[in-house]
């Protein structure tokens, strides 16, 4: 029977920490765990995390291309085809759409990004969408059902 004062850990759990250092009996004694000589070696040894021993780094080694653009606005993009998919499931409601409500509903993944509606599919509901960006052809597809258009200016 188990009792307070004679518990112990399952065999093999508990590992002895390493005593570096302190004699040849310890089985780290010598030199330490460090290998015989070199950099490493020494005390206060520090590489830099990308440091490759003096040959030339991957990021002076591989060339360099293209161009981030640091203005660039990525949009969320739904295509008229997704919104009929919704409306139909009864996801969300034909009569007024933002940005907002799909956020919240969970078809948008983020709250902030602008949403651009693109003209990929058929939409047959009519529909009061508001976003920052539409498509020619989301546009066209939207009216031509009857809907309305509301581009957001922020």
């Amino acid at each position: 029977m188990d009792i307070l004062s004679n518990l112990k850990f399952a065999h093999g759990s508990h590992k002895k920490k390493k005593r570096v250092g302190r004699g040849q009996g310890s089985g780290h004694g010598g030199t330490s765990t460090r290998g015989e000589n070199g950099q490493h070696s020494r005390s206060g040894a520090k590489f830099r995390a990308w440091f490759e021993g003096g040959q030339m780094p991957l990021m002076r080694r591989v060339p360099k291309f293209g161009f981030k653009n640091p203005n660039r606005i990525e949009f969320q993009v739904l295509n008229v085809s997704q919104l009929e998919y919704f409306i139909q499931k009864g996801k969300i409601s034909s009569n007024d759409i933002t940005p907002d409500i799909l956020y919240k509903t969970g078809i948008l993944s983020k709250s902030l990004a602008p949403l651009k509606i693109l003209g990929e599919g058929e939409i047959s509901s009519k529909i009061n969408i508001s976003a920052h960006s539409f498509s020619k052809a989301a546009k066209e597809k939207i009216e031509a059902a009857g809907g309305q258009v509301n581009i957001i200016t922020e």
